[in-house]
């Protein structure tokens, strides 16, 4: 059976299609390719191949275990109904439309990969599948999605003297121009490589806590905002190692400090119109973009399973942190769990979205992705009202008119997960078998945990 194509291409095509990528990068002096899925941790995993190899890699693919899909941020492995052990195999397809010369690793390219079974037919349990699948439901829908991330990270290493702690690469104010002066060639290269790999950056800069750094790259078709983000990740990665660095994008590289918060930026359009503006509705929504975040926010709790999905993720969503740990909603509101970005007075149609604020850097991309495709279409057309809009810090109401918070413990989450059919169907028996198994094995992992010692434990795993 001919495996899936997303351009729909016959086998014969792809493979010349792959052979003049490889006569490209062999002239270009790259000599390997490295084909990365993200899994059920949140780990970016690889396989790499020589860059000759690349036509046999497209027409069959490369063997990888299905194991995968259980393993632990620690590399410990659980099981679930359906993945565990060692039997079994499947197959890697590059995806040659994602293929992208790497900057900063020398004689290196990289493409995402769908995991295909041997019969060549979709894997049930393939994160990036699951994010196409609901993609493709929303293209039947009328309905087209743009989705970013934003990057934090923390640049730094190891404290010298403090097996628990830090040494951050920047030390001046909060959001100072003195950060950047501290990190600037660092930056630069950056920035350069982003630009060289054709990764459009719109903003930059220092954030809260010390060696805290933020990028903001554009919005993209839904898969290949995930793609982007694993790319600009191990960018990242990879300059930082070039300067004598380390790149945590971690929910918490330091106890009791802020946290790294991918936030998901993401608007919809049918009939080439924005349904977060031009409205009826608050601020302008439509009445279709109304119910689309209204759904959102009902199903926000199980939501915090897939995108705040670690124990350290928990130590991240505190009140007064603008970490969003609250169910509710509000314009321009950094506490609230769902913010309303309308833009600037005369760009609303192209502006406006809303972003989703509790996700961190323990998240597998594909899967919020997915996760919130499938929420947005289960609420597009199911004529939801949002709930009273929170115009305040949440925390400095009284405490009979907080909204409510999210999840307080991985365990919490993922019990509100198990709850959710919307998602549960959405990710299918499979896959929402072997991530839940992952989430109950980190919880019980780290259940003893002290909050220093999570940290510690996760702070280099993302």
């Amino acid at each position: 059976m001919e495996p899936a194509s997303r351009t729909g291409a016959s086998r014969d095509e792809r493979v010349d299609r792959a052979k003049e990528l490889a006569s490209h990068l062999a002239l270009n002096h790259v000599t390997a390719i490295a084909l990365t899925w993200v899994d059920n941790a949140g780990i970016t995993r690889v396989k790499t191949v020589p860059t000759i190899r690349l036509p046999d890699v497209t027409a069959w693919g490369v063997g990888m275990s299905p194991v995968f899909d259980v393993f632990l941020v620690d590399d410990s492995i659980t099981t679930s109904p359906d993945a565990g052990g060692p039997v079994g195999d499947l197959r890697l397809y590059p995806d040659l439309d994602r293929l992208t010369v790497l900057s900063a690793h020398h004689g290196w390219a990289w493409a995402p990969v769908d995991r295909l079974t041997q019969e060549g037919d979709p894997y049930p349990a393939c994160q990036r599948g699951f994010a196409r699948r609901m993609a493709a439901a929303a293209t039947e829908r009328g309905l087209s999605f743009q989705f970013a991330f934003e990057v934090e990270w923390f640049v730094g290493d190891d404290a010298v003297d403090d097996p628990l702690g830090i040494e951050p690469a920047t030390t001046g104010p909060a959001y100072g121009m003195s950060r950047i002066t501290e990190v600037a060639d660092y930056a630069h290269e950056v920035l350069e490589a982003l630009q060289t790999q054709g990764v459009p950056v719109e903003q930059f800069h220092p954030e809260y806590a010390p060696g805290q750094l933020e990028i903001s790259v554009a919005a993209t078709d839904p898969v290949a905002a995930a793609d982007r983000l694993v790319l600009v990740r191990e960018t990242i990665r990879a300059v930082s190692h070039a300067f004598g660095l380390r790149a945590s994008f971690a929910p918490m590289v330091q106890a009791g400090s802020v946290g790294n918060g991918p936030h998901l930026h993401f608007s919809a359009r049918a009939e080439g119109r924005n349904l977060f503006a031009g409205g009826d509705g608050p601020h302008g929504l439509t009445a279709r973009g109304q119910s689309m975040l209204a759904e959102i926010v009902a199903r926000m709790r199980a939501l915090c399973a897939i995108s705040a999905p670690s124990v350290a993720s928990y130590l991240r969503l505190m009140p007064q942190r603008w970490a969003a740990p609250y169910q509710c909603w509000g314009r321009e509101n950094r506490e609230a769990g769902l913010r309303l970005v309308t833009g600037t007075r005369g760009l609303e149609d192209a502006a406006a979205n809303a972003e989703i604020k509790c996700v961190d850097g323990s998240a597998n991309p594909y899967l919020v992705i997915g996760a919130v495709l499938a929420l947005a279409l289960e609420g597009v057309d199911a004529g939801r009202i949002l709930p009273p809009e929170v115009t305040v810090d949440p925390a400095s109401l009284p405490e009979d008119r907080q909204p409510p918070r999210l999840p307080l413990s991985l365990p919490e989450s993922v019990a509100c997960l198990e709850e959710d059919e919307v998602l549960r169907n959405a990710l299918g028996e499979a896959l929402f078998g072997a991530f839940v198994a992952v989430r109950r094995g980190e919880a019980a992992l780290f259940s003893t945990s002290t909050a220093e010692e999570v940290v510690a434990a996760t702070r280099w795993r993302y």
